[in-house]
């Protein structure tokens, strides 16, 4: 299935029933009064978060909704019936924004919780509500009022304890395949990844986080330019980035350092709150360097990026050093656990 991170849909509120006009006429009843029933009240409308649907790709087919109307009041005093409620299902992770006005309605970051977006119209009254000492026959009645009614923009924003940065085919999806189930595509050209994974990493029984990997990023991104930026949104719920950094790229005459540079200019412009998040370096491909030559390379990241944060060095084809980095990401993402 495609994956739809954004979608326009257009909610309409039930109106509420017509109160009725109705007097009451019996045989051997003479003065039976006025007995016009009230309407019912009009269905609202409700995002519902879901957390058996993974996009919003629902919506491209289904833009309009409606809760259902109140129906009208009768005689003999009988209330019209209320309108039932809508629930529309988003995925968990989903931002509500009015479309016209671009503010936030509401973030459903919960499974089954809900977010009243459009109320019911009120009840219309029936002729018998307006029955006096003074007037015995009232012909007065009120109409239910309109269901409220808006455009909204949904945005879904994954749920994930980890995200991964780097250029395309730096190794963010062979590594979320060798720590996780998640199975994104991998192959030897750009842009594999078309849209973000995610992926659950077991420590123990008990013990696992979630982890995301979104397209490449690549310079000029925060101008529109690749994939990644549309995508780099899904990072904003993370607490932990891995920013994985291709040590040995195809291209010799292009400079890891400069690309680890790239990322970062390009993160900063997106979001600058999102860069000064907790940032981790994967120096990853060590298996194509000689061993000898390791700790020396290492060093010189460290110090062409006057990088103080922990730098981990890991081949995510055969493995090596991901379950030190796995055990370590599960040991921060424990320490600073969200209040």
């Amino acid at each position: 299935m495609k994956f739809i991170d954004e979608a326009i849909i257009k909610v309409q509120a039930g109106a509420g029933g017509n109160g009725c006009l109705s007097f009451r006429r019996e045989k051997f009843i003479p003065f039976g009064g006025p007995d016009g029933g009230n309407g019912g009240t009009g269905g609202s409308a409700y995002l519902i978060a879901d957390e058996n649907i993974n996009t919003l790709a629902d919506f491209r087919y289904q833009r309009h909704f409606h809760a259902q109307q109140g129906e009208n009041g009768r005689g003999r005093l009988q209330a019209g019936k209320s309108g039932e409620d809508l629930y529309i299902h988003v995925p968990v992770g989903t931002e509500a924004w009015e479309a016209d006005t671009g503010d936030l309605f509401g973030d459903l970051t919960r499974p089954q919780q809900t977010l009243l977006i459009a109320k019911g119209g009120a009840r219309g009254l029936g002729n018998a509500c307006f029955k006096s000492s003074t007037n015995r026959a009232p012909r007065r009645i009120t109409k239910g009022k309109p269901g409220e009614e808006l455009a909204l923009r949904l945005e879904l924003k994954l749920l994930a304890d980890v995200g991964l940065l780097g250029l395309p085919n730096a190794g963010k999806s062979t590594f979320i395949r060798q720590v996780s189930a998640a199975n994104p595509k991998v192959a030897d050209y750009p842009f594999t990844t078309l849209y973000p994974h995610l992926g659950v990493v077991n420590i123990a029984s008990d013990r696992s986080f979630v982890m995301a990997d979104i397209p490449g990023i690549i310079e000029g991104a925060a101008q529109g330019a690749g994939l990644g930026i549309r995508f780099l949104k899904h990072l904003s719920r993370t607490r932990l980035l891995l920013h994985i950094i291709d040590v040995v790229p195809a291209d010799p005459a292009i400079d890891p350092v400069i690309n680890a540079f790239t990322i970062q200019k390009e993160l900063q412009q997106f979001n600058p709150a999102l860069a000064q998040r907790e940032q981790w370096l994967v120096l990853n491909k060590i298996d194509l360097i000689p061993s000898l030559d390791q700790a020396a390379y290492y060093q010189k990241i460290r110090t062409c990026l006057a990088w103080q944060k922990p730098i981990y060095q890991i081949s995510a084809l055969t493995g090596k050093g991901c379950q030190l980095l796995t055990h370590a990401i599960m040991q921060y993402l424990e320490k600073h656990k969200s209040n």
